[in-house]
């Protein structure tokens, strides 16, 4: 069977790879944005079926209207969040291998590394989802020359006035959106909007950006950007086929430290990269069992049905761009191993026993405590990337480098670097950051702090972003780094879920990751957009 990206997936069903989309389990009465699916016509779940215009659990509301996926079935064991087809024999692909992804999907349409589109003087800017940290992007962008502020979307209308009363202050005149619940995709189709800033909860990314794309946006859109691997092939197509940006708001590529080792690399101080190491280690128990901190409970409903390293991008983003991943050397392969559920499921139980409300999370099958993945490059490198959100420990990121002259850390703070068998001293470090402080950093970096957002990363990344776009520069990130970044989620849930067998990795860039340059941090062009302070 030829290996295109069709075949590929009619090859995926068959093996029980978790490539498909899954489905996303809501608490009876939750309101949710109607129609975003993960298969048209797709059922998953006891009483439930997904599709255009239909609800996904007794009694919820769905955003109308996009479908992401295509007819594929719920994981094996029941639970719709696995992500993983039954082979034809009903067993979860026992005693199958998954195909080879490696050719990917076909020819590329259009390469979209390093593709500079039309400058773009103000940058029309809509915002879907105006949460935590929809809200706080919202503030951002409002202190960046050259941007516009056209319209807001959320299901609260509260929130959506409260962003509007925010903006309005510095001129801009909004449109709001939260009057149905299609009402995201009205503010997607307008003709004097240029980019489409999406945070909302996973299971809408991929539906929203590639409708956003669809309609002429380039397209922001927070991490993870896809949840499945059919997720991540549509991005890529849809990017390709548009020529519109499809950047992952990864904020951790702008962290002050992981750029200065970013700039060290270049600069040789670490010699040959050999191995990296990141992580996503917070202790998020009490956000994630918190009725208010996370809208309809979509993190616990994630957490509650999937099994492996859901929320790669923060640890790995970074480790990428240091090893010119998609950029000179690609992911060869995965194996992923996670603990058991030592403490959520327990929790669940704790609550239940005082609240109704949580009884429905009894008996879950959780996501264990710790999920370690480890990938090998086609250059030989090999990376480490954990994910740990229950366990009571400090925040890391680890942010380890190891190369052939040289090494760093960053967790646990603070950051630290050698070229031997002793860290440097704190005047050594002062000489060396100094001397290698990125340009962006240079630049940008003090009144970023001022405004904020985990520290400045967050300005930082959007600052630059809006500074290329009007500039007519190629973005730092691109929809091959969002579709790599976010598929080590659904292939470490195949390869848990395959007794850590290993798992090919997709080539989203079909073979251009041989010749396309690695980001440019030089800042030579650019640079010139002001800030609102």
């Amino acid at each position: 069977m030829k290996n295109t990206r069709r075949n590929f997936m009619k090859l995926a069903a068959l093996s029980g790879l978790g490539l498909t989309a899954a489905n996303d389990p809501h608490n009876p009465g939750l309101k949710s944005w109607a129609g975003t699916t993960s298969g048209a016509g797709t059922t998953s779940g006891a009483g439930t079926m997904s599709g255009a215009g239909t609800t996904s659990g007794a009694g919820t509301t769905s955003w109308a209207g996009t479908t992401s996926g295509a007819g594929t079935a719920s994981g094996p064991d029941g639970t719709s969040g696995a992500g993983i087809t039954p082979a034809a024999d009903g067993t979860p692909g026992a005693g199958t291998m998954p195909p080879d992804i490696s050719a990917g999907y076909g020819a590329q349409q259009f390469n979209m590394c390093g593709y500079a589109a039309p400058k773009l003087e103000t940058v029309r800017v809509g915002f879907i989802g105006l949460g935590n940290r929809g809200m706080a992007a919202v503030e951002r962008m409002n202190k960046i020359e050259g941007v516009e502020i056209m319209g807001l979307c959320d299901l609260r209308p509260e929130k959506v006035q409260e962003a509007k009363k925010m903006v309005e202050k510095s001129g801009h005149k909004p449109g709001a959106y939260d009057t149905s619940s299609d009402a995201w995709k009205k503010l997607c189709e307008r003709t004097d909007i240029d980019l489409i800033y999406i945070v909302t909860p996973w299971a809408l990314h991929t539906p929203m950006a590639v409708f956003s794309m669809n309609h002429g946006k380039h397209v922001c859109v927070e991490v993870p950007a896809a949840k499945t691997i059919e997720e991540c092939w549509q991005l890529v197509e849809t990017s390709e086929r548009t020529k519109k940006h499809c950047m992952m708001t990864e904020n951790c590529c702008y962290d002050f430290s992981e750029l200065l080792t970013l700039n060290l690399a270049r600069h040789g101080f670490f010699g040959e990269i050999v191995h990296g190491e990141g992580a996503y280690i917070h202790d998020l128990q009490e956000y994630v069992f918190s009725k208010d901190r996370f809208y309809q409970m979509w993190e616990l409903n994630e957490l509650s049905v999937r099994n492996g390293n859901l929320y790669p991008t923060h640890g790995l983003g970074p480790i990428c761009q240091v090893m010119n991943i998609n950029r000179g050397d690609k992911m060869d392969y995965l194996v992923s191993m996670a603990s058991g559920d030592f403490v959520m499921g327990d929790t669940a139980k704790k609550l239940a026993s005082e609240d109704p409300f949580f009884k429905p999370y009894v008996g879950k099958p959780f996501n264990g405590n710790m999920n370690t993945s480890t990938i090998r490059t086609s250059r030989g490198r090999t990376i480490m990337v954990q994910f740990d959100v229950s366990s009571p420990r400090p925040y890391s990121r680890i942010q380890t480098i190891v190369g052939t002259k040289g090494s760093a850390l960053k967790y646990p703070l603070p950051a630290r670097y050698s070229q031997g068998h002793e860290w440097l001293t704190d005047a050594e470090y002062k000489d060396l950051e100094e001397k290698y402080t990125p340009p962006i950093v240079k630049k940008i970096g003090e009144m970023a702090k001022k405004v904020g957002g985990h520290g400045g990363m967050d300005f930082l990344m959007d600052w630059r972003t809006v500074d290329c776009l009007r500039n007519g520069l190629p973005l730092d990130q691109d929809v091959y780094d969002a579709a790599l970044w976010s598929a080590i989620g659904p292939l470490s849930e195949w390869s848990v879920a395959h007794r850590s067998n290993s798992i090919v990795v997709p080539d989203f860039t079909n073979g251009s990751w041989k010749t396309n340059k690695p980001v440019d941090i030089s800042m030579e062009k650019g640079g010139n957009t002001q800030v609102k302070l």
